[in-house]
């Protein structure tokens, strides 16, 4: 697994039962087309996706991700820049959990619109997709709450994604 296979699954949750080409989730995560196919091939081989790689397996994938992310992928929050807020201090969570201005995570961008710890993303290209896609945007912050997050946030965190990855 690579992270970039992580931001494409998180996308195809979000397409639910929408036709869909690989084009357009290369498009609309500014990765190439190469490298979607590429990570589809890995996610059917890691068994979270179909054999045709059209479904995904929510079920396995909720596991990878409450369960192996925080060690494959891990984060440790970098100095304080300006840019846009995930973890904690992005919706969905920071509808319920108040932290400090010191305690802010952001990924660094000159788009963003809050100073906090940098927190390196999942890709590269992150920090200009969420901007784009809302939906997506929310996973992204959930998933990087299970990665730099306290339990309280993490546990906040794997019922929201839950909740929203089930479809409930």
């Amino acid at each position: 697994m690579r992270p970039q296979d992580v931001v494409i699954l998180l996308k195809l949750s979000t397409l639910k039962s929408e036709k869909w080409r690989v084009q357009d989730i290369a498009n609309g995560l500014q990765i190439s087309a190469s490298e979607v196919s590429e990570s589809l091939q890995r996610s059917k081989q890691a068994r979270l996706v179909s054999d045709n790689k059209r479904t995904l397996y929510t079920a396995s994938f909720l596991e990878f991700l409450i369960y192996g992310l925080k060690y494959v992928f891990p984060v440790s929050p970098g100095s304080v820049v300006r840019g846009i807020p995930t973890a904690h201090s992005a919706l969905p969570l920071n509808q319920t959990i108040v932290a400090s201005s010191t305690d802010n995570y952001v990924w660094a961008s000159s788009k963003g619109t809050m100073r906090g710890q940098a927190i390196v993303p999942l890709y590269k290209t992150v920090p200009n997709i969420a901007l784009e896609d809302q939906a997506l945007y929310e996973l992204l912050a959930l998933v990087d709450a299970i990665r730099v997050g306290k339990a309280r946030e993490v546990k906040l965190a794997i019922e929201e994604l839950e909740k929203r990855l089930k479809g409930e």
